[in-house]
């Protein structure tokens, strides 16, 4: 079997994550992400679930997913995954399409998953320009030109992408971004919303594709991702995001994201130590 490489850079300049698996077979639970992803399937098969749709995803596909998709998938066949991607955050996607489109509101991208040789040529440029630190503006321009394209052929109103959601739902949600430091239960999300606890499970799930145990745990990853980006220690994160332990938050962690939490964290010291030689560097020269 081919021998496994995770890669993740994060463009200082961009303000984006660019994701390179190779050789990946682990499984992803169903989970979101706070921001979009925009990945291309270099080799390899997986059966992916997105809002509640089955797609067989091969070789050239393009994923799109909005903040908020719920998406999961696992290998099928006996080829490995070769994925790239890059993360773009609601503030960064709101710049780049008022630069393209003159309006400040997020698109909402639909299919989850398409063909566009188009779209992979940006893509792929983009991804390599990334991962090779070029400081050119090449990154930039296919930055633009792929979500232009992107905007142009599968773009619509956010909020049309955003499944319709009953009030004690985002109030359950709206707990939980509160409290998700905390050691909170089922009962008191139900008595929150003031529903039971079957009627809350069977709305919730069916309103977010997840339970909400699931939403509660990618809450807390998506903070502990911005803790360790500060350069919180993982032990310290895991305390200060409500998991029971650095073991449970190790593995939720690597479930979601694909990386350990101290793997993440060194693409991140890596950017403050480079800052910090550029800044040294440029005192010396003044």
């Amino acid at each position: 079997m081919k021998k496994e490489v995770r890669t993740v850079v994060y463009d200082d300049k961009l303000h984006i994550e660019a994701y390179r698996f190779e050789g990946l077979a682990q499984p992803f639970p169903n989970h979101f992400h706070g921001y979009y992803v925009i990945g291309f399937v270099e080799r390899g098969e997986r059966i992916l679930s997105c809002k509640n749709q089955e797609y067989t995803i091969r070789k050239g596909d393009i994923l799109l997913f909005n903040p908020g998709d719920n998406h999961a998938c696992v290998q099928s066949g006996g080829e490995v995954l070769d994925y790239r991607s890059i993360n773009i955050t609601k503030e960064v996607m709101l710049d780049l399409v008022e630069e393209i489109t003159g309006r400040r509101e997020l698109p909402g991208f639909s299919p989850s998953v398409i063909s566009d040789e188009e779209a992979a040529c940006y893509l792929r440029t983009l991804h390599e320009l990334v991962m090779a630190d070029d400081r050119g503006f090449g990154k930039e321009e296919n930055l633009l030109l792929l979500i232009s394209r992107l905007v142009q052929q599968y773009g619509k109103p956010f909020e049309a992408c955003v499944p319709e959601c009953r009030e004690e739902i985002e109030k359950a949600c709206a707990f939980m971004e509160q409290h998700y430091a905390e050691r909170i239960c089922l009962t008191e999300i139900c008595r929150y919303v003031g529903l039971s606890k079957s009627a809350l499970l069977r709305a919730f799930t069916k309103s977010k594709s997840v339970t909400p145990y699931s939403y509660l745990e990618n809450i807390r990853v998506g903070r502990a991702k911005k803790l360790l980006e500060q350069g919180v220690p993982p032990v310290d994160t895991a305390l200060r995001t409500g998991f029971s332990d650095q073991s449970h938050f190790t593995n939720y962690f690597n479930r979601f994201i694909g990386l350990t939490p101290g793997a993440y964290q060194e693409i991140f010291s890596k950017e403050r130590v480079d800052y910090g030689l550029a800044k040294r560097k440029m005192r010396d020269g003044n």
